[in-house]
């Protein structure tokens, strides 16, 4: 019986490697539908998982979030427990990096675009494993990175499993990681255009068709699994007059002249951590109590932010408010993602463009006439979008990527011009986008840890 099974599982296998050899179009889509299955459930695993940390952190409670559990500690609590999440986090990488042997691209991005679309299990496994520490307790980064590399690890595995070559290996490693990002952020267009504008350079029918199968399965296992809404709950958005599309105009080009400057902040902590005479778990413990010392001072500056910016969106922020809990985040950002911190810095650029779109919009309302503007709600939208743009260099995932986020196609005219004003000035000032330097300092992080661990 069981020999039965194993012929018949081979037979499957072997027809399945054979369709995809021939670039049979219907295997191919099979494939992907299958990769996005998956890749739904690796981040569903994730967020159960970081979700049993917050409980265990929150002495039996549910938090609604990071800063809702941040809320909730003393002061002291706040101040200590990043740290010791940090320690704990960078001793896994350090371990992992001495005694598991490496295996393919450290990064999803890096496997796809010039690897072998050969991702580690166990490198994987453990990665997640720290960013776990990390994020649960209280980094100020992003859980979709991981949750994201987790769902391509598992594609990669699909692939290597059905002996694929590295072309057809690298196309399921994309598929896998379109549904780690369709899940992770309920958006399926954005998602597919994420890797296709991202990380393949171009848009074409060969990849994209797979790509958007693998997002439409992600994202109706994850909506039957989780029952998702809106990331963002867009207030009402309106037009006041056709001529208030040139203020967005303006937001695009203040987004597009601190995008840079944004992103070379976070190069420079990543240079200065790795300056420091530490060890790895010593440097993310460093990283995690200057988080800790920020939220004494605001407990918002936790996790990725998302109750912040949905706060941002619903209530009037004083100026004085949104400016300091910008400046903190950015503190905040820097120090985990420059100690090693293994999360992404999506969603805290999500915040950063969320902040400045609504102090840019404050500011307008206090130079002209009441009722002749649109919502600062609105402006901190577009806000998002236009960083998102100006940091990526993908200005069309961009406006794809708030629109599904928010559901509001009101937004889509003004968030057009402000991203594609942003990626415009961005991209003059500075040649290189967050993931091309990404991929850069992964392989650097990942010298350096190697090196400390008697390996390199």
């Amino acid at each position: 019986m069981a020999r039965d099974i194993r012929i018949r599982k081979s037979a499957w296998a072997s027809s399945l490697r054979s369709g995809l050899l021939a670039d049979n179009l219907p295997a191919t889509l099979c494939v992907a539908a299958l990769m996005g299955a998956l890749g739904a459930l690796a981040t569903v695993v994730f967020r159960e998982l970081l979700g049993w940390t917050q409980i265990l952190l929150g002495a039996g409670e549910v938090p609604q979030g990071m800063v809702s559990l941040a809320r909730g500690l003393d002061p002291w609590q706040r101040f200590l427990l990043p740290a010791a999440g940090g320690a704990i986090a960078g001793a896994i990488l350090q371990m992992a990096a001495r005694w598991l042997p490496r295996r393919g691209a450290a990064d999803y991005m890096e496997a796809i675009s010039i690897g072998r679309g050969v991702i580690g299990f166990r490198q994987t496994i453990a990665r997640s494993l720290s960013s776990i520490f990390s994020i649960g307790s209280g980094a100020s980064i992003g859980r979709e990175g991981p949750m994201v590399q987790l769902a391509a690890m598992l594609s990669s595995l699909a692939g290597r499993y059905l002996v694929l070559p590295p072309r057809h290996l690298r196309l399921l490693v994309a598929c896998g990681a379109t549904a780690g990002i369709t899940a992770a952020y309920n958006a399926p267009i954005a998602g597919a255009l994420f890797i296709s504008e991202i990380v393949y350079g171009v848009i074409s029918s060969a990849t994209l068709v797979p790509l958007a199968v693998s997002s439409v399965v992600a994202n109706i296992v994850t909506r039957q699994i989780l029952h998702y809404d809106a990331v963002f709950h867009m207030p009402h958005f309106e037009f006041v007059s056709g001529w208030e599309v040139i203020n967005y105009l303006g937001l695009g080009l203040i987004a597009g002249l601190a995008a840079p400057q944004f992103l070379r902040f976070l190069d420079l902590s990543r240079a200065a951590f790795r300056r420091l005479p530490f060890a790895l778990w010593a440097r993310m413990m460093l990283g995690g109590l200057i988080v800790g010392a920020l939220s004494v001072l605001n407990p918002e500056v936790w996790g990725n932010g998302y109750s912040v910016v949905n706060s941002m969106l619903h209530t009037q922020w004083a100026w004085q408010a949104v400016a300091a809990i910008l400046l903190l985040k950015i503190l905040a950002t820097a120090a985990s993602v420059g100690s090693g911190a293994v999360g992404g810095v999506f969603t805290p650029t999500l915040f950063v463009g969320a902040a400045l779109g609504a102090l840019y919009g404050t500011g307008l309302h206090g130079l002209f006439p009441a009722g002749s503007l649109s919502a600062v709600s609105s402006y901190a939208v577009v806000g998002m979008g236009a960083l998102l743009a100006a940091t990526t260099y993908a200005p069309l995932m961009s406006i794809l990527m708030i629109f599904e986020m928010t559901l509001s196609y009101e937004v889509m005219l003004p968030l057009m011009l402000a991203c594609m004003t942003g990626y415009v000035i961005a991209q003059r000032i500075r040649p290189d986008s967050v993931y091309a330097r990404s991929l850069a300092n992964n392989r650097l992080a990942q010298r350096a840890v190697e090196k400390q661990s008697g390996r390199g």
